[in-house]
């Protein structure tokens, strides 16, 4: 079963999840323990969403390629 760490999540879950911990820290009614547990959750999330914008644009450039050489 995979961890929370390494699940699969669209990029839309992950920017919501994001989102969502941005303003529970925004709050400033989060814990020590509870603060450092969500930064490093923001942390992979951030990292996920940049290696799925990444993947994307490498697919559309190669698709633009593609298609150009028609």
């Amino acid at each position: 079963m995979p961890t929370k760490q390494t699940e699969n999540i669209s990029y839309a879950a992950a920017l919501e999840e994001l989102e969502k911990i941005l303003a529970d820290m925004e709050s400033n009614e989060l814990d020590l323990d509870t603060l450092s547990e969500k930064v490093k959750r923001a942390a992979f999330l951030t990292k996920l969403c940049k290696t799925k914008l990444r993947s994307t644009t490498e697919e559309i450039d190669k698709i633009l390629e593609d298609w150009q050489k028609e």
